[in-house]
């Protein structure tokens, strides 16, 4: 079995520094759902003071949002998600044999469409229909009606990785574009406006068809081995394209790639490697806060909020980029939310795995989110995308969510087609 690292469990002093950045001790005010009880628990279970099926160690253990917002204010620099991921490996591991009908949706929803993008794109189309013709109405009968109000409307076309190639005026560089899996299907128009700005910020864009999902959610479901599979093509596809920089516009594939060179830690064969990719890998707004992009064109005349992706802000430690990027946009007001930093409830799939909490989560997001009086809610993750405009709507708060680079896009006259 896999075991935990004794000298990450033991670096917490328990001072307790983390626990106003936790979302689920901010709810519950409950010592077990902060981190540093929860490093308690794995302690615990690691010196076999306490079984590690025992409900309340996997109760928190599934509670736990994975966000890493501990992990950037800790003195002692806890790595506290790899603590987490390696419990939820260690149960997954010792989870007794699950009847026939639970191990074959797994097994789909996780091996299957995740592994191969072409199902992940049938899957895609029938959802499409499913919206088109309101037979969503129907999920709560079976189970899935948080799952159908959770889900973006699917549009009329995807943006597959199929080795396109798109050339910049006197380029400087060229740029990989990871286009993931539920982004291809979902949101391919943040795909189409992430290559407009990177041409505009003089880097040619490459799409290669080797790539494919990031592995995040097979990581955080206690399953590193089928996330190191996935790992493997981005990593071959990327060597292979000639690319400069590795190209990530969803928070959470950005931050479970940079983290390659952990992942692939005990694999002498592939260790380097993964650690001079994760080197290469870049959210888009580093890349753009990076390049002279000048004042924006067009003023877009709208008060704006920024709501900060946890994979974003706590585990790449990117924050300040996004806001200077949006002071180039002439005519906005951008007024601060309070806790803009606390996750939404998203979080992957928690907000089906842990819906009340997610929902307690959201919430509490979309009120600090009414306060701003904002009519645009500026974010750059495809999972905050979904979970505030679902509570927005719910609340009934008239305000639109967009990616960071949509709204840079239109900002900087972008609606041309590629």
């Amino acid at each position: 079995m896999i075991e935990q690292d004794a000298s990450i469990y033991n670096a917490c002093i328990r001072c307790g520094l983390c626990l106003p950045s936790c979302p689920t001790y901010l709810e519950t005010m409950t010592e077990t759902s902060g981190p540093r009880g929860r490093i308690s628990l794995i302690k615990d279970v690691a010196q076999s003071r306490l079984d590690l099926r025992s409900p309340g160690f996997l109760e928190q253990m599934s509670q736990c949002l994975d966000c890493r917002a501990c992990e950037a204010v800790c003195p002692s620099g806890v790595r506290y998600g790899q603590l987490v991921e390696t419990a939820r490996a260690q149960i997954r591991q010792t989870e007794p044999p699950e009847a026939p009908a639970r191990r074959f949706a797994r097994a789909f929803l996780l091996h299957s469409l995740f592994a191969d993008l072409r199902l992940m794109r049938a899957a895609a189309r029938i959802l499409r229909f499913a919206q088109q013709t309101r037979l969503t109405s129907l999920a709560r009968f079976v189970g899935l009606g948080e799952a159908a109000k959770l889900a973006p409307r699917i549009p009329s076309s995807f943006f597959p990785a199929r080795g396109q190639r798109f050339e910049a005026h006197n380029a400087k560089g060229m740029a990989f574009l990871h286009t993931g899996c539920i982004m291809a299907v979902a949101f391919g128009s943040v795909h189409e406006a992430t290559v407009r700005m990177l041409r505009r910020a003089g880097l040619s864009t490459i799409v290669p068809a080797g790539q494919g999902c990031c592995g995040a959610i097979a990581t955080h479901a206690g399953e590193p081995d089928f996330a190191r599979e996935l790992a493997k093509r981005n990593i071959a596809a990327f060597e292979q394209s000639g690319a400069d920089v590795y190209v990530v516009n969803a928070a959470g594939c950005g931050s479970a790639l940079k983290h390659y060179g952990e992942l692939f830690a005990e694999d002498q064969s592939w260790a380097q490697r993964a650690g001079e990719f994760a080197k290469r890998v870049r959210d888009v707004s580093e890349v753009l806060d990076a390049m002279d992009l000048g004042r924006a064109p067009r003023a877009i005349d709208a008060t704006i909020t920024y709501q900060e992706p946890c994979h974003l802000v706590h585990a790449q430690r990117v924050s300040a980029a996004p806001r200077r990027l949006l002071a180039l946009i002439p005519g906005a007001r951008f007024v601060e939310m309070d806790e803009s930093a606390v996750c939404c409830g998203s979080a992957g799939i928690y907000n089906l795995t842990e819906p009340e909490m997610a929902a307690r989560l959201q919430r509490r997001k979309v009120a600090a989110i009414v306060r701003t009086g904002a009519t645009i809610v500026v974010t750059a993750n495809p999972g905050c995308a979904m979970q505030v405009t679902a509570g927005l709507r719910e609340a009934g708060y008239p305000a639109s969510v967009k990616h960071l680079v949509e709204l840079l896009d239109e900002a900087y006259e972008g609606s041309a087609k590629l």
